[in-house]
């Protein structure tokens, strides 16, 4: 298999992302395949989905229908499914699409490379969306270039159920990867150049891994660990349930300052009548009562959300509870979607008398007032002085430089290409509707 090229296409959050790292670190480093972001270039075609958004499943389809005429063209090419949706629809799929090759799951991913050689030898279609253990990163082929920034997926799977998501059901119970195996794999992309670590779960604050000794560290441990590993200076993590927004963790950004100051903290309603219905295990008063506690112990922290629409049974005075937990937190931005009915889900067996008409004008209110949120934090920064991670050439003008500030902006400036890699001082001196403008100086970096 030394002449097999893959195009790969994905779909959804950043552990979809880190998946299919996994998957082309592995397909590259270890099996010697070559990779072409042109699909008509490609002889193995990988799909990795992601079944949050709605129609997921026929979006899935559509893609597929476009690689058909490839197939068609070209009958030696393999086609393959992964991610969320394939662990949902399974056998479906090679029945809508029968020209589909590999059918594998989000816990499978790393037998990729012999179900790409069964079918080579056998010329049939294979489907494997069972759930091993964390196997899969028994597996991991760390890239020699990992850039500046990177994602690690310390636990996965979901124990929530909420009445509304899909998750539990596509990637398992929650299931924390060991602390030693985490902090090797850091340490191995600090070496590499990393200096910005963004860890990841479905419920990454529930992580509980085992320790060399068989005890267990909890969340806010691993994350005074990351901070001790040289080179990181830089901490994220995404995505985080405030049931689990324990006190211990709070107390982290009081004494790990790499800890960045902002945080995405989902509570999906300003209502608890609706959080009832989700099965959120939360009220209002209690992701009230966090945040608080957050900003007692990070005094410039801002904070993002996710927000779901129109769920049903939402009345007008439900949304306008969520319209006034925004103007009290101040949220500096958010994910927010129109409800959309997962299938096998509780919330979908829910009556929804909402028109999609209503539902559109809620997410519209909604926005704008979060884009007014994020308008007012943008200007509080322009005279500013911002630590920026540089992490490369700037996508609109490649003759500039770009980066990120702790608390998330796009910063794009006239740079030299020795600053790639490091934390600049730049004064923002311009604020753009997707990004900011810097200014270097030497007087701001002595």
């Amino acid at each position: 298999m030394t002449k097999d090229t893959i195009y790969i296409k994905t779909w959804g959050c950043q552990m979809n992302e880190y998946d299919s790292s996994m998957i082309t670190q592995l397909l590259l480093n270890k099996y010697h395949f070559k990779k072409t972001n042109i699909p008509e270039l490609a002889n193995i075609l990988i799909l990795n989905t992601c079944s949050i958004r709605e129609k997921a499943q026929e979006k899935v389809f559509h893609q597929l229908g476009r690689w058909r005429k490839l197939k068609e063209k070209n009958p030696a090419i393999i086609i393959a499914v992964g991610g969320c949706v394939a662990v949902q629809e399974g056998e479906e799929i090679y029945k809508r699409a029968n020209y589909v090759d590999i059918v594998f799951g989000t816990q499978t991913l790393h037998k990729l490379p012999e179900m790409i050689k069964q079918v080579k030898n056998k010329n049939k279609h294979i489907i494997d969306i069972t759930f091993p253990v964390i196997e899969k990163f028994d597996f991991i082929e760390y890239p020699k270039f990992p850039g500046v920034t990177a994602y690690v997926t310390i636990i996965e799977g979901c124990n929530k159920f909420c009445s509304f998501c899909i998750v539990p059901y596509t990637r398992g119970h929650e299931i924390s990867r060991p602390v030693d195996e985490l902090l090797l794999e850091i340490s191995i992309l600090a070496e590499r150049g990393v200096r910005e670590v963004n860890l990841l779960g479905q419920n990454v604050n529930a992580y509980k891994g085992k320790t060399f000794d068989g005890k267990i560290c909890q969340f806010s441990e691993l994350l005074r660990l990351v901070a001790l590993i040289d080179g990181i200076d830089r901490i994220r993590f995404t995505t985080s349930n405030p049931i689990e927004f324990t006190d211990d963790i709070i107390d982290v950004y009081s004494d790990t300052k790499k800890v960045v100051s902002f945080l995405h903290l989902p509570v999906q309603s300003g209502s608890d009548r609706i959080l009832k219905m989700m099965k959120r295990a939360h009220n209002v008063k209690e992701y009230k009562d966090i945040i608080k506690k957050i900003i007692k112990a990070r005094p410039n922290i801002q904070i993002s959300s996710d927000f779901i629409v129109g769920f049903p049974g939402e009345t007008q005075e439900d949304f306008e509870k969520t319209l006034q937990l925004i103007k009290e937190i101040n949220f500096d931005a958010s994910f927010s979607f129109i409800y959309s009915s997962r299938p096998g889900t509780p919330a979908s067996d829910l009556l929804d008398t909402i028109s999609i008409e209503e539902k559109k004008k809620r997410l519209y209110v909604l926005q704008n007032l979060i884009k007014q949120n994020t308008k007012i934090w943008n200007e509080k920064m322009l005279g500013s002085i911002q630590t920026v991670l540089i992490e490369g050439p700037s996508h609109k003008n490649p003759m500039e430089l770009s980066g990120r500030t702790e608390n998330n902006r796009i910063v794009n400036f006239e740079g030299k290409p020795n600053m790639i890699g490091h934390f600049i001082n730049l004064k923002i001196t311009k604020i753009n509707s997707n990004s900011l403008r810097g200014h270097y100086s030497k007087k701001f970096n002595n």
